[in-house]
C-alpha cells in the first residue's frame, strides 16, 4: 500500500516507511506502507498520509527509527515510523 500525502506538509517530497502493530494493524488492514510526504513532515503527518487523513488515536505510541518519540517528531527521508496501540494488561 503506497500513499501520496502531498497535502500533509511542505517542502520537497520524501518517502518514509510506516509500520502498524496489533489493533492498529487490524484497523488499517495492513502491517505497513510507504508514504510520500513533504520534507517538513512530523510523525503525525506520516500518520495522516498513511491513514487517509484519519486523526491519530489518543494514547498511540510513536517510534521513529525504533526510538519512541512524540508525534511532533520531525522525520527524514528513509525513516521508519511505527505506530503502536496503548499497552494494556496486568
Amino acid at each position: 500500500m503506497a500513499q501520496t500525502g502531498a497535502p500533509f506538509c511542505e517542502g520537497k517530497p520524501m518517502t518514509v516507511k510506516v509500520k502498524f502493530f496489533a489493533s492498529l494493524k487490524e484497523q488499517m488492514g495492513c502491517d505497513g506502507a510507504s508514504v510520500e510526504i513533504g520534507e517538513q513532515a512530523t510523525a503525525a503527518d506520516v500518520w495522516l498520509a498513511a491513514s487517509g487523513g484519519k486523526a491519530l488515536p489518543p494514547n498511540v505510541l510513536v517510534a521513529v527509527n525504533m526510538e519512541y518519540c512524540d508525534a511532533n517528531q520531525r522525520v527524514s527521508s528513509g525513516d521508519e515510523v511505527a505506530f503502536f496501540p496503548p499497552v494494556t494488561g496486568g
